[in-house]
Order: C-alpha cells, then sequence, then structure tokens
C-alpha cells in the first residue's frame, strides 16, 4: 500500500509539500498539485481521511449508536442518517452496541477520541450522558438525560390513535403488547396512552409484558403462545412495534385465527414488514426519514453554538391495512 512518501519521491517533492497539497493549506502551484494528484492516482494513493482531521483537530464524521442492524427500525434511521450526513458534507460512523453498556462506552470513548464532529444515539443507558457533556450529541426515540436533546415521535398520540381504531371497530377485550416494564423508554407512553383512552371508554385493556431477552432477539413467540393458551380471549391487540404485530399475525395463521375478522391488529413503527405481512397491517407510522433529518440538523447546529431544544417531537399519523378493515 503507498504511503505518502511514496508520493513524495515519486513526484520528486517533500512530504511536507505533499501534506500541503492534501491539506489545501499555503501556495501550491497548479502544476504541483497537478504533479501530486496524477501520482496519486498512479500509486493509487488514498490519504486516511481520520488521520487529516485528526492533525487538523477537527472532522467531517459524525458518529452513530444504534442497539442492533437487524431491527427494521434502527436500519432504517442509518439508512436516513447516512444520507443526511452525506447530503451535508459529513461521513457517517456506525457503531452497533448490540444493547451492550460497556460496548456503548467503548464506542463513545471511540468516537471521542477520533474527534468526531457529533454523536447520534439510539442507546437507553443514561450513565453515558455525563460523559458528553459540552459534546453536539443527540437521541433519537431515546431521552436519557435533560441535558441532551432527543427528537421523538409522538408515542403518546400513536397509542390514543390504535386503541381509538380498534374501539371504533367494535372491539370489547383489546389487548396491548407493551415495553420491558424495568426499562422506562418514550415508546412507554404508547402503553400508557392505549390504556388511557381504553379506560376513559368503560374498556379494561389487558397488558401483555415483555421482557428484554425477547427484544434483543426480536422472538415474541413464547410471549405470543402463552397469551393464545391462556384462558382469555380478545378481539384487539394493539403491538407496540411493528416486529409484535408481524409475529402475532404469523401466529393467527397458524391458528387459523382470522384477521381482522375474528381478531383485529395493529402494529407501531410502519416498517417496511407492514406492508409486507398478509394480511396487510394497520399501523402507526413514525417519521423516521424526518426524525434522522432533524438530528442531523441538531447536530450541525450545535456544533455552531446554537440553543437546542430538549426535545423535538414528530406527529404520528395512523396508516389503516388490512389486519383491522
Amino acid at each position: 500500500m503507498a504511503t505518502i512518501k511514496d508520493v513524495a519521491e515519486k513526484a520528486g517533492i517533500t512530504v511536507t509539500t505533499v501534506s500541503r497539497v492534501l491539506n489545501n493549506r499555503g501556495y501550491i502551484s497548479t502544476r504541483t498539485r497537478e504533479k501530486v494528484y496524477n501520482v496519486m492516482r498512479e500509486l493509487d494513493y488514498r490519504p486516511n481521511e481520520i488521520a487529516r482531521a485528526l492533525a487538523q483537530k477537527q472532522t467531517k464524521f459524525i458518529g452513530a449508536i444504534v442497539p442492533s442492524l437487524l431491527h427494521p427500525f434502527f436500519s432504517a434511521c442509518i439508512n436516513y442518517l447516512e444520507k443526511y450526513a452525506f447530503r451535508n458534507g459529513f461521513k457517517l460512523l456506525v457503531c452497533n452496541s448490540q444493547q451492550n453498556s460497556k460496548k456503548e462506552s467503548d464506542y463513545i470513548d471511540m468516537l471521542k477520541s477520533n474527534k468526531v464532529s457529533g454523536i447520534i444515539l439510539c442507546t437507553r443507558s443514561g450513565k453515558i450522558a455525563s460523559r458528553l457533556d459540552q459534546f453536539p450529541v443527540v437521541t433519537i426515540e431515546r431521552s436519557i438525560s435533560d441535558s441532551i436533546p432527543a427528537v421523538l415521535c409522538d408515542n403518546y398520540r400513536g397509542g390514543v390513535y390504535a386503541a381509538e381504531l380498534l374501539l371504533a371497530q367494535g372491539c370489547k377485550r383489546p389487548a396491548i403488547f407493551s415495553g420491558i416494564p424495568r426499562i422506562k423508554l418514550p415508546a412507554d407512553d404508547r402503553a400508557k396512552a392505549f390504556e388511557d383512552t381504553c379506560r376513559k371508554a368503560g374498556v379494561a385493556p389487558v397488558v401483555i409484558a415483555t421482557s428484554e431477552e425477547q427484544f434483543k432477539d426480536f422472538d415474541y413467540r413464547k410471549a405470543i403462545d402463552d397469551m393464545f393458551n391462556g384462558n382469555r380471549r380478545f378481539d384487539g391487540i394493539f403491538a407496540t412495534s411493528d416486529i409484535i404485530a408481524a409475529q402475532l399475525l404469523q401466529a393467527c395463521a397458524a391458528r387459523n385465527i382470522s384477521v381482522p375478522e375474528k381478531l383485529k391488529i395493529i402494529g407501531f413503527d410502519d416498517t417496511d414488514i407492514a406492508s409486507l405481512t398478509s394480511p396487510p397491517l394497520t399501523t402507526i407510522h413514525q417519521p423516521v426519514e424526518d426524525m434522522c433529518r432533524c438530528a442531523l440538523e441538531i447536530i450541525i447546529k450545535k456544533m455552531k453554538g446554537e440553543t437546542i431544544p430538549a426535545q423535538t417531537i414528530f406527529p404520528v399519523t395512523l396508516i389503516p391495512r388490512g389486519s383491522t378493515f
């Protein structure tokens, strides 16, 4: 692999001059610049962008830490974050913590030591908040500290929409697959809103809690089997993610339970899964692309020292499909 020294020797100039060409510093004649670029192409020399940025004490990189690259919501986030990072002249460094707090901590150290311009977090760990003071950082669908701005969707309104739809469709025995009881997330508002709305209508919903292991593996079949094997019968279920809802639809198909005639199902997120199930999934759409664009804008504003609101909340939309109609 060619080095900057090889380029200098081939071009017949000093390493310092090559460095000045690469970093666009000082006066360099057009002829010398062209000679350097021609030699670089000939030797297939590729500058180390991070090393160059460290030398300049600034980078055009933004870090993103997500708990999983397999989860459709977070993979969509990475897709849009990269799109808008590139559009604004940045490159995205993606870190997959696999919901491991030690990995999250190590990734933050790595990103800060490499002088990234900012960090976008989809982590739930509040323990790292104190280590990010005075650093351009923002969270997406997570709220870990009052000092760190969060980009959220209107989770509560989404829960209201789900409950109102099931009640309007005549459901008398609704249930909800909620989040993990011991882990507090903004998404918990989906379940709270669903319960509040049902109770206002004089209906008591059944809450089915999920576990951290199920979230890690995206496998809710045991909880679904336990529900169907129990004594209670439901006519409408709100699943707080499309992954849970899709597995509910699979379980219904295996048990010959007709959806939506016998059981109506609503998801949340409106990931690609929702339009691929049979029947297609009614779900709550959260505007992931808009949220990611906003997160990038917040990082850039924080780099400039601008004041940022503690929370930016995006509206959600009910997307009716075949699992309820």
